[in-house]
């Protein structure tokens, strides 16, 4: 137990210094994110704090004495994890082409699949699909690219990749623990761990964001340990998409919903759900305090399926669905009622301080001023 805590307080302090020293613009390594037509912010600030999370999480298992313990069970994990961090890096860095990047991520991803977690069957709460593996492998190597990316989506607003981090591999490393996949438990528990140390410097308002760095490879590590859990039967796939469907949620339906307005699916954008909550005036303080709680309520319904019975299964998975649909048209009916239509790429003006006018964080004046929530 001993060695537990000195990872996590390892983990933890060593991102928050590592993000602290990355934000300032007198080293070297500091990376500029400048805005463009995705971004919720103006000007320039400095990102690649992904690289202390990554950093963080290897340095507290190592102190721990238990890196080598995870390396052996997760080697081809820690490879796929390490080819998205390095052309991520890069593209923070130079940038990369689009389609090289994905050409990385689906390397990747085929890299976990073939060597370390091929399903052979899909399941539902009390339904079991015998699926060929070679149609389970694709699936699963489709499903690891998009949440890959849809990750690196959803890190626009400070603090709520971050707080998705925590709380997502938190609870992954509970449901780990209670059937003694201490090995999941133990690397889940470190990433976890570093992104409360990276929070440090990421909560608004941020002094650095995660960058590509960071998000890419979290959200392949998200996916890589859901399809690990189910493949050996640590916990259900669908379990692990309850824990992060905060994000799975809003990134599926905002691209579901562009490929249909046949808009272009891979331009930058600002119609994220979230992201039209800024267009609407919302503070990225108030948006990160909302969605850490939806967070916290969408793990915790998770680990209730994980351990209750079908019949409650289909009712948390039915209620987590409606809960998300709820929410999503009370964003539209906001927007409505203020004459705007911010699910539409086109009618965002690209310049962030009009697009989001009523966000404190760009410099307008935010008609929620009086919000204990606003920073």
């Amino acid at each position: 137990m001993g060695a537990l805590w000195v990872m996590v307080i390892v983990a933890f302090g060593t991102a928050a210094l590592l993000c602290f020293a990355l934000a300032d613009p007198r080293t070297p390594w500091f990376m500029a994110d400048e805005a463009n037509e995705r971004s919720l912010h103006d000007g320039v600030k400095p990102r690649g704090g992904g690289l202390g999370i990554i950093f963080a999480t290897v340095m507290g298992l190592a102190v721990a004495g238990y890196a080598s313990y995870v390396a052996q069970h997760f080697a081809p994990v820690l490879l796929g994890a390490l080819i998205v961090a390095t052309v991520s890096l890069l593209d923070d860095w130079r940038g990369v082409n689009a389609i090289w990047k994905g050409s990385a991520h689906a390397v990747a991803a085929v890299v976990v699949v073939v060597y370390a977690a091929a399903p052979g069957h899909w399941s539902l709460p009390a339904l079991e699909f015998q699926v060929p593996t070679v149609l389970g492998a694709a699936v699963a190597a489709v499903a690891l690219v998009w949440m890959t990316n849809l990750y690196n989506f959803m890190d626009g607003v400070d603090g709520f990749a971050g707080g998705m981090g925590l709380i997502g591999f938190g609870m992954l490393a509970l449901l780990g623990a209670a059937v003694g996949a201490w090995h999941f438990a133990l690397l889940c528990l470190a990433v976890a761990a570093a992104c409360a140390g990276f929070l440090t410097a990421n909560f608004p308002p941020a002094r650095i964001f995660m960058g590509d760095v960071g998000a890419s490879t979290m959200g392949f590590l998200a996916g890589t340990m859901i399809l690990w859990a189910h493949v050996h039967m640590i916990f259900p796939w669908w379990v692990g998409a309850m824990v992060f469907s905060p994000f799975v949620a809003d990134a599926t339906v905002t691209l579901a919903r562009r490929a249909l307005a046949r808009e272009k699916v891979w331009q930058a954008h600002r119609s994220h759900f979230y992201q039209r909550l800024v267009g609407l005036g919302w503070s990225h303080t108030r948006i990160v305090c909302c969605g850490y709680l939806l967070m916290g309520v969408s793990a915790g319904m998770a680990l209730w399926a994980h351990v209750t019975g079908p019949l409650v299964q289909w009712f948390l998975v039915t209620l987590l669905a409606l809960t998300y649909t709820s929410l999503m048209l009370l964003v539209t009916g906001m927007e409505r009622r203020q004459g705007l239509d911010l699910a539409r790429s086109d009618s965002v003006d690209p310049d962030p301080a009009v697009a989001a006018p009523g966000a404190a964080e760009l410099g307008g004046t935010d008609p929620f001023e009086r919000d204990p929530f606003e920073r």
